[in-house]
């Protein structure tokens, strides 16, 4: 019986199976890169907390053939046991990249995909870096074609979603599936759309590490490798009769959305890296903060209140919460004192009992402020520091340090990730790490990647 396809989906699956064998911008290559050495770095950091550890306890029981490495230890497994395990690890809390305009963070998910194939096989650092890369396009475009926040609002996670489509695609281009196998895949990938807004219920983070990282992983993975070993099936679910968007677009949508300057647009370029390892939604008010301690060198004693104007609906996310790297309050009362943030004062359960901290933290006022959100560009605050002398400090952002529209540059990431992967690699095996991730483009074999990144 033949099926009948959609010029979209002939688009689609042409483009993706032929994406590891086109060169990319470079403008988008760099970017790439910045994001990979992000992502590695919350990888790595993330094998050591607790989400991470119990990804390690899982994958130790299921065996596998030993093809792929588990980052930041010596277990090497299946390919698809990797990709579960590192996708955990990097959203093992909030350190990880992130897609503002369609609420996901792709490289959690995609980059484990595409690594796991590419050390396998023993692929060049090249085609892992465009399959990355196509990685976020086809995550992103996913959601924006649903819309993010109707469908984030119907109950269902929009990160879980985009993901598990942009592992999928990744791992597919790098198997060199046919445009037909990578119909197929799509088909077998919207048949695990999984991924509930319940997981932001959870104090500890490990379901929230697995829906948010390590299940689209694994998932999209799973669903390349089936049709790569011969799986056939539906070979256009994003159109005709009950498709995968009548099924869970809860408003109208566009499919043209989805291959729209496909391309020419990457959508690497609208992704952003946090400059802080702490939640997105308070890079904005971290970031004025940061920039009014400096100008005015003021010290927590001087201060009679602050007041941080943010998005509403990111608010929401970081407002009081009950972990110190996304809970807004306790931050910028953190910044105060110590006059730097760092991984390990961003993760220090103990000191939110801190009187010190809990004396700065009632003077913090975090405020929800409807003319700040926009679903396409986030990260923003307008901030007061009243000082007890009289005198109040205004600043503000509209673009914090690490959004795609003020990215970070290559010395500021290296900082960043220094700060994380240090104190597990050691300095000169960290620094190996992240000039091997900087020039991957020159890698002619990645399973070379093995030497720096198990312990």
């Amino acid at each position: 019986m033949s099926q009948k396809i959609s010029p979209t989906m002939l688009k689609l699956s042409k483009y993706i199976s032929a994406a590891t064998s086109k060169p990319i911008p470079k403008q988008v290559s760099e970017r790439a890169k910045l994001h990979l050495i992000d992502t590695f770095s919350a990888m790595i950091s993330g094998s050591r907390l607790e989400p991470g550890k119990k990804a390690i306890a899982y994958v130790k029981t299921l065996g596998g053939k030993p093809e792929a490495t588990v980052i930041g230890t010596k277990i090497r497994t299946s390919m698809q046991n990797a990709a579960l395990a590192n996708g955990m690890f990097g959203h093992a809390d909030e350190t990880d990249d992130t897609h503002p305009p369609s609420l996901t963070h792709p490289g959690t998910s995609v980059v484990p995909s595409a690594l796991a194939v590419s050390e396998t096989r023993k692929l060049s650092g090249e085609e892992f870096l465009r399959a990355v890369v196509l990685g976020y396009d086809i995550c992103a475009r996913t959601l924006l074609t649903l819309k993010p926040m109707p469908y984030l609002r119907s109950g269902h996670h929009a990160g879980a979603t985009g993901q598990v489509f942009g592992a999928s695609a990744a791992a597919g281009a790098l198997l060199k599936l046919s445009p037909l196998e990578v119909r197929y895949m799509l088909s077998y990938t919207g048949q695990q759309t999984a991924g509930l807004y319940t997981m932001f219920r959870d104090p500890e983070h490990i379901e929230k590490a697995y829906a948010m990282g390590g299940m689209p992983a694994h998932n999209g993975l799973q669903s390349a490798l089936m049709v790569k070993s011969g799986w056939t099936g539906v070979e256009d679910i994003f159109s005709g009769e009950r498709n995968f968007f009548y099924t869970f677009a809860p408003e109208d949508y566009e499919i043209n959305d989805l291959v729209d300057g496909l391309g020419k647009r990457f959508e690497m370029m609208r992704a952003s890296i946090k400059r802080w390892p702490i939640g997105g939604p308070i890079q904005g008010p971290m970031h004025v903060l940061n920039d009014l301690l400096k100008e005015h060198q003021f010290k927590a004693a001087d201060i009679e209140k602050i007041i941080a104007k943010m998005p509403d609906k990111e608010l929401e996310i970081v407002n009081n919460r009950p972990m110190p790297d996304i809970s807004v309050q306790h931050l910028l009362s953190v910044m105060v004192i110590d006059n730097k943030l760092t991984f390990k004062s961003a993760h220090d359960f103990a000191r939110m009992k801190d009187p010190q901290i809990l004396k700065m933290r009632s003077k913090v006022h975090a405020v929800g402020d409807e003319s700040l959100t926009d679903v396409q560009r986030r990260w923003r605050c307008v901030m007061e520091v009243h000082l007890k002398n009289g005198t109040v400090l205004h600043g503000q952002t509209m673009a914090a340090k690490g959004s795609f529209e003020n990215p970070l540059n290559i010395n500021e990431e290296k900082e960043k990730a220094m700060d994380l992967i240090g104190p597990i690699l050691g300095k000169p095996r960290s620094i190996e790490l992240l000039d091997y991730l900087w020039n991957i483009d020159q890698v002619k074999n990645m399973a070379s990647i093995q030497k720096f990144i198990t312990k």
